[in-house]
């Protein structure tokens, strides 16, 4: 069965007019992330650097769980909320899971209406999306410390042929390592694969 994606979900169903996802936030970027938010608050809210204020942000970051963007606690200095409310953003729950298994990395979602608060049957059904988006996103355990070996030689922009004699294997041994790694990372190219490992942290 394939993984799900962003794509396999209706979130107008579920009341859901703008959204901002990030999947698998460890120490830097996200492996995914989505962003319907109106273009002109995007803008204001990257231009001024917002997000370092953003109480709703702040939250994800620093919880578990769900919570009405209504209930936030954390102070929000500069405003953040209000101005968003300017742009249609007037309702919202933040929703933030941590696999305990793996706790390194966190996926969250800040949904918003304009018309009333989420109902619990709403909350529950964005954090359960959230949780399978996370899960879909887990690294491969799979992969063998040869095949890890061969996309860091890719990733210095080494040849099949310069790794081969670096390793002392045939170039065919190395070909096939990178052929494994790309199946266990369901990549379509070495390159891909470098850059999903990459962005795993296995490499």
């Amino acid at each position: 069965m394939d993984k799900p994606t962003l794509n396999d979900y209706d979130f107008a169903s579920l009341g859901v007019e703008f959204h901002y996802i990030a999947l698998r936030v460890g120490f830097g970027f996200p492996s995914e992330e989505s962003i319907t938010f109106p273009e002109e608050w995007i803008k204001i809210y990257t231009t001024e650097g917002l997000m370092m204020a953003d109480p709703i942000l702040k939250w994800m970051y620093s919880n578990v769980g769900t919570c009405h963007w209504s209930k936030i606690a954390i102070p929000d200095v500069q405003g953040v909320m209000k101005r968003a409310n300017n742009f249609g953003l007037r309702y919202g729950v933040a929703v933030s899971f941590v696999d305990p298994s793996s706790p390194a990395q966190r996926s969250f979602g800040s949904f918003s209406r304009r018309d009333r608060e989420f109902n619990t049957d709403e909350m529950v059904a964005l954090t359960k999306i959230i949780r399978e988006l996370h899960m879909a996103k887990e690294p491969p355990s799979n992969l063998t410390a040869a095949e890890l070996e061969a996309l860091r030689f890719i990733k210095q922009g080494k040849l099949v042929k310069q790794i081969a004699f670096d390793l002392g294997v045939t170039e065919g041994a190395v070909k096939q390592r990178l052929k494994n790694a790309k199946n266990k990372l369901d990549a379509k190219t070495s390159t891909q694969a470098v850059t999903l490992a990459a962005d795993y942290g296995l490499i």
